[in-house]
């Protein structure tokens, strides 16, 4: 993957399919009488106008033209992978983060993982909130009950058997970064100037995964706030990923 100037991953250029939902938003009623003779529909009712790209003239909508050009960005699979992965690859990064306080050395490294904590501790709640508007038609199948029993086991402050992305785990080997159930021991059980070196490595390798995670949710997904999520989590740990290697 290419990097950008500040040395982080750049992700590959995607088509403008969000212009339509900016333009929907900016769409402004027009009466059909209104001062200096604006144009309305032929039978009087309101029309709308939307605002045309950079260089191009507004056009002048029915509300059912309007309707029709508004998006659906209704969630398809790859945003609910993308939601279901990111809440369990963000809970191991907060498992490895409440480590820090009590063996890391650095308090930089400290401050890291409590910033790591703060920014992906809320992430989860509204990817938790998301997944509660849109459910998937699937969850009959039994996966719902998985995610909320690897929920429950976050919550308690423990790991989740297999989903680390061991061979022969839960299922979520698939997902790049996560750390194996042996580098979390081995996280778990050093101490200082060896915890930080640790942590580092595997926090950085944790966060370039999630960048490939949110770049895949970008270039297939089709939910506006899916795109959202995924583009804060490309800004937030591309910064972190910085950091990290400047204090390694």
């Amino acid at each position: 993957m290419a990097k950008d100037l500040r040395g982080r991953q750049a992700l590959p250029a995607r088509p403008v399919r969000r212009a339509a939902v900016v333009a929907a938003a900016l769409l402004l009623p027009l009466t059909g009488c209104q001062d200096g003779g604006a144009e309305g529909g032929d039978d009087g009712r309101a029309t709308i106008v939307a605002p045309g790209r950079p260089g191009e003239k507004a056009r002048n909508l029915t509300p059912e033209q309007a309707a029709k050009a508004t998006p659906d960005d209704t969630p398809n699979a790859a945003d609910r992978s993308y939601v279901r992965n990111m809440i369990e690859h963000h809970r191991q990064a907060l498992t490895m983060s409440a480590l820090a306080p009590e063996r890391a050395a650095a308090d930089p490294v400290k401050r890291l993982a409590e910033r790591i904590t703060a920014a992906q501790k809320p992430e989860i709640g509204a990817m938790e909130k998301w997944q509660t508007r849109h459910p998937d038609p699937a969850a009959g199948d039994g996966t719902h009950g998985a995610d909320h029993t690897g929920h429950a086991a976050a919550t308690a402050g423990t790991s989740v058997t297999g989903s680390s992305g061991a061979a022969g785990g839960s299922g979520h080997g698939d997902m790049p970064g996560m750390a194996t159930e042996q580098q979390l021991k081995e996280l778990t059980d050093a101490r200082g100037a060896a915890f930080d070196r640790l942590f580092l490595q595997l926090m950085t390798a944790h966060h370039e995964g999630a960048l490939k995670m949110a770049g895949e949710a970008l270039a297939g997904g089709n939910n506006v706030a899916v795109e959202e999520m995924a583009t804060e989590v490309v800004a937030t740990q591309s910064a972190e990923i910085h950091r990290m290697r400047t204090m390694g």
